[in-house]
């Protein structure tokens, strides 16, 4: 099941994704076929934490999401879910370049507190936020970097988190809370999360 809990052929995506890194040069057109409406669904989610003025539109973040990961990124992908994992990183990092060209142009709202709760984000995330949030991210143990992109930036579920990183459901919810702690502490001062 997708991020957003639509089906998109499993066994089709990973197929392609084994085309794709034999040189299958319309391969990557397809998958994104397939996965466009789940990753239109997984950019509104994000985007939906950013401030109100926003002028970045769901479908323009997948879009540049996908030049990241068709310059490559796409290749080392093994199944779906892994391509969703690298596509919330893909996201990740268009959405922090977007959130480094608004701090520096001046523009944007002031400072807003949000929660790193186990749901998604009510509340807006401003440019400085994020690049606070990315800079703590990219401070986390390896494994535990990747549980934040793929639950925070691709709305994966422990189950899917686990597939795409082959460990357990309780190794992804121990590094899930081992990070929130982390991330809590170092963004907010908190001792707990």
């Amino acid at each position: 099941m997708s991020p957003n809990g639509t089906h998109a052929p499993h066994g089709e995506v990973t197929q392609l994704l084994h085309a794709a890194r034999g040189g299958d040069a319309t391969a990557m057109d397809r998958i994104i076929q397939l996965v466009y409406d789940d990753l239109c669904a997984l950019a509104g989610r994000q985007l939906r934490r950013e401030p109100s003025t926003r002028t970045m539109h769901p479908a323009s973040l997948v879009h540049e999401a996908y030049i990241k990961l068709a310059n490559g990124a796409v290749l080392r992908a093994d199944d779906r879910a892994h391509f969703f994992a690298l596509a919330a990183r893909a996201m990740r990092q268009v959405l922090v370049e977007h959130a480094r060209r608004r701090t520096a142009a001046k523009r944007g709202p002031t400072w807003q507190r949000a929660a790193l709760g186990d749901h998604d984000w009510a509340t807006e995330v401003s440019p400085e936020e994020i690049l606070t949030l990315n800079d703590a991210i990219d401070e986390l143990e390896p494994r535990q970097r990747r549980v934040v992109e793929c639950r925070f930036f691709g709305g994966m579920e422990e189950r899917e988190i686990a597939a795409t990183l082959e460990v357990d459901e309780r190794t992804v919810r121990r590094d899930w809370v081992k990070a929130r702690a982390w991330l809590y502490r170092t963004l907010y001062g908190a001792e707990s999360a």
